[in-house]
């Protein structure tokens, strides 16, 4: 898998309909703006982990800006909306009882997070954000928010919507297999 940006001379597939030189103009979108430059197909595996690696990017970024490793964002982000138990929150991030206690313990330091008794069972322990967890996680959010959106700056509205209606079916296909 490339580690880059840069396509891979054999992964171009050009379409039947364009001419030789490989880009034609597509028609203008939804979006009002020019028209698009059609792009070479990276095909589904190189363009999947190529976006991934550049949203990645984009996090660790915003992560490091905020004092924060990429794992301390996306507990931020998971408990934006959530209060879960321990085991829960070890799923969401696909980490090991150790290694979530751990993280857990440091976001507390930073008085980050808290974790309390779980009403229904006091042997359970739930997990939410303070007061200054909130506000961190909303600065985050927003900036996260606005570098993501400018990775698609050159996208039109329509295809926007597309890109975020089949990125949807994945996450939702994959996390309920």
């Amino acid at each position: 898998m490339p580690n880059d940006a840069t396509p891979a001379p054999h992964s171009v597939r050009p379409r039947p309909d364009e001419p030789a030189g490989g880009t034609s103009p597509a028609p203008a979108g939804a979006g009002g703006g020019p028209p698009q430059a059609r792009t070479a197909d990276l095909g589904i595996v190189d363009s999947l982990a190529q976006l991934s690696f550049l949203v990645q990017g984009t996090l660790g970024k915003v992560a490091a800006e905020h004092g924060l490793s990429i794992i301390q964002l996306r507990l931020l982000g998971v408990l934006r909306d959530r209060e879960p138990g321990m085991q829960e929150l070890a799923r969401h991030l696909g980490l090991d009882k150790s290694s979530l206690t751990g993280l857990v313990d440091r976001a507390e330091r930073r008085e980050l997070v808290r974790r309390a008794p779980a009403p229904h069972d006091k042997r359970s322990v739930l997990v939410s954000l303070t007061d200054r967890g909130h506000e961190v996680a909303r600065e985050i959010t927003e900036d996260a928010g606005r570098r993501v959106h400018a990775l698609t700056a050159d996208l039109t509205d329509a295809q926007r919507g597309e890109l975020s209606l089949l990125a949807s079916a994945l996450v939702n296909r994959v996390t309920t297999i």
